[in-house]
């Protein structure tokens, strides 16, 4: 016997809490709109190519420069989180729009 689906989708976070999130810590934001895996594929490669470009950079390099592949990759991070982020959000409200002039 088939009953109709009654589950109410939950409404997804604010895309700018999740673009704070990710802007704190990497791989942050895609936990919070529950992509766990690839948040934490973010923090690994982060921390990896953090490791590799200090330990590949001379002494006299400042900060930025000796930590560049992490950083770059904190920075995909932070633009990918966001877009999920607003692309669920989108997608929800789409979802409501359309699920209120259906049952109209």
């Amino acid at each position: 016997m088939n009953q109709p689906s009654t589950t109410i989708a939950q409404q997804p976070l604010n895309p700018r809490l999740v673009l704070l999130l990710a802007i704190l810590l990497p791989g942050a934001g895609h936990v919070a709109i529950g992509q766990v895996q690839r948040g934490l594929c973010f923090v690994l490669f982060a921390i990896l190519l953090m490791v590799v470009t200090y330990t590949t950079t001379t002494p006299d390099q400042s900060f930025i420069g000796r930590h560049a592949g992490g950083l770059f990759v904190w920075a995909l991070s932070i633009t990918d989180a966001y877009r999920l982020a607003r692309i669920r959000q989108e997608a929800f409200r789409r979802a409501a729009s359309g699920t209120q002039a259906s049952g109209a």
